[in-house]
């Protein structure tokens, strides 16, 4: 029914009722949230549908008339699973597995068939698996054996050394979802500077918080994830605030539209090219490229570092999620200045 000037009421056409319920804006948001779904799907089923290993980093010991040639063999292998390069001795091949300079390493025993791999569960069992299956083949076609040594295993509680996943992926919805509540209680877009600042210091707030809680959950309470609860608490809040600021400048940019362009980057793109159910030589190389420079890979990457490895590798992660956290601050602030002075311009005339 609508009511015309006069006061009367009409029969409103069917057409007309649908116009009335689903406004033009709301269809167009309607298919930016098909979109989404569509991309979902996509990202994350090109990232898992064929994992296999591409150029993993491992270390080869073995004596120097038999090394170079056992390295060249590696490397012809079909499909370049390894990328094998001559390590002095055990202790450096334990050495640079702990720095993550490499994710195993293969002793050769000179004096027997039986050589030993030396693999880090902790940075990634479904690595750490498909390394072994790899050497083992090749090992098997120079009748030899080997044996598998995990010397950095995932905790008792950290099932294929995932929680350090699960923990970065609860942190980013943390992130994005916080920042979207303060837009949206009051205008995507924060009205003035003043606003803006006021939002980011909540959002660092709640980023402390955040960061405690969960370092807590899956440390104390489950534990679950070994290292220091302070680490992984820095480090939480570190990328709750990141992808925190980042939303925030995203809806200072296009609303409320913000919102879905933070979730593109950070669930639809950021969580399969994390590293985490798969890490980067597993994964295709579009999201081995991009899984680094983006804060779920980069959390991931370093809270394992955190739990597994005394912290090591971790400079390149740790700049990544500043950028995502200082230019979230400095684009927020600057459009909400901006605004204000465009505000203010249009309302000196009247």
């Amino acid at each position: 029914m609508a009511t015309t000037d006069d006061g009367t009421r009409t029969r409103m056409t069917f057409l007309e009722e649908v116009k009335s319920a689903v406004t033009p804006r709301a269809a167009l948001m309607v298919v930016g949230v098909l979109g989404l779904m569509v991309a979902f799907i996509t990202s994350y089923a090109g990232a898992f549908h064929h994992p296999k290993p591409t150029d993993v980093p491992l270390g080869v010991v073995a004596p120097a008339q038999t090394g170079g040639r056992l390295v060249a063999q590696l490397d012809r292998l079909s499909g370049s699973p390894l990328d094998p390069r001559a390590v002095t001795s055990e202790r450096q091949a334990h050495q640079q597995i702990r720095d993550r300079t490499i994710d195993a390493a293969l002793i050769v025993d000179p004096r027997g068939t039986t050589d030993r791999l030396l693999v880090a569960s902790g940075g990634g069992a479904s690595l750490s698996q498909a390394v072994e299956l790899v050497v083992r083949a090749a090992e098997k076609s120079q009748q030899r054996t080997v044996r598998t040594v995990d010397i950095v295993p995932a905790a008792g509680g950290d099932a294929r050394s995932l929680t350090s996943f699960y923990l970065v992926v609860g942190w980013c919805v943390g992130g994005y979802l916080c920042a979207a509540i303060l837009a949206i209680s009051h205008g995507a877009r924060p009205a003035n500077g003043a606003r803006a600042v006021i939002r980011l210091a909540a959002l660092a707030l709640y980023a402390v918080v955040a960061g405690l809680a969960g370092a807590i959950v899956v440390g104390p309470v489950l534990g679950a994830l070994p290292g220091g609860i302070c680490a992984l608490w820095g480090l939480g809040a570190l990328i709750v605030f990141a992808v925190g600021a980042t939303t925030l400048a995203f809806q200072a940019l296009l609303g409320i539209i913000g919102i879905g362009l933070a979730i593109l980057v950070i669930v639809v793109f950021g969580n399969p090219s994390a590293g985490g159910a798969y890490p980067y030589p597993l994964l295709p190389p579009f999201w081995r490229s991009i899984g680094p420079a983006l804060p779920p890979g980069a959390g991931t990457w370093a809270a394992r570092s955190v739990a597994y490895f005394p912290g090591r590798a971790m400079t390149a992660p740790l700049l990544v999620l500043a950028a995502w956290a200082v230019g979230g601050i400095v684009v927020t602030l600057v459009l909400a200045t901006l605004r204000a002075k465009g505000d203010g311009g249009a309302r000196a005339p009247a």
